[in-house]
């Protein structure tokens, strides 16, 4: 299965009705979860017709990579740059975790789920998702929040893997404390 949208055909999309379908989206998923939203609920949420949301989306992982991009894009932490790389890796960190807690986290749960059975959704999700928070993660490692010599695409790794770990295991807390106990424990290797 492709995630590929195909050319449209037919009428062009109605803005109102593609940004009421993609908020639907994501309101159906903070309710009920990623795996029980539904492109028929999406229609109906939105007050579309399922043809509608069919033309335009072949699958709610196209629907909810969309919203994911489109509606909460405004949401994404910026890349603080204050001169203290520490203290803008917390804020970064903070930021990135709540947003990771609400229906952010779960929309990207629910996508790199489908995605290991899904190359082009795999790919599609590295490209907008994963790939540019990496490179914000990166870019502020790489102003002295670790030492010169950590290998910054292992110290991403490492900073990403801690949180998805608890978020998907829900083993403790991914929260302010965790943003202050990793940027102490990258500020010390050596």
């Amino acid at each position: 299965m492709s995630c590929k949208v195909s050319a449209m055909v037919g009428r062009p999309r109605s803005e109102a009705a593609r940004k009421a379908i993609l908020r639907a989206a994501l309101d159906l998923c903070a309710r009920d979860g990623y795996q029980n939203v539904t492109m028929k609920g999406i229609a109906q949420a939105a007050g579309s017709g399922r043809q509608t949301v069919y033309r335009w989306w072949q699958t709610k992982a196209q629907v909810l990579l969309e919203s994911l991009t489109g509606v909460l894009a405004e949401e994404v932490p910026e890349v603080p740059e204050t001169g203290d790389a520490r203290a803008d890796l917390v804020t970064f960190l903070e930021r990135t975790f709540v947003l990771a807690q609400g229906v952010a986290g779960q929309v990207v749960t629910g996508l790199m789920a489908d995605a290991q059975s899904d190359p082009g959704l795999a790919a599609e999700l590295r490209e907008k998702i994963i790939t540019p928070r990496r490179a914000a993660l990166r870019s502020i490692l790489a102003r002295g929040a670790v030492p010169g010599d950590v290998d910054l695409e292992l110290a991403v790794d490492l900073v990403y893997g801690a949180m998805w770990y608890r978020l998907l295991n829900r083993h403790a807390e991914v929260n302010t404390d965790l943003a202050e106990e990793i940027a102490g424990l990258l500020g010390r290797i050596r």
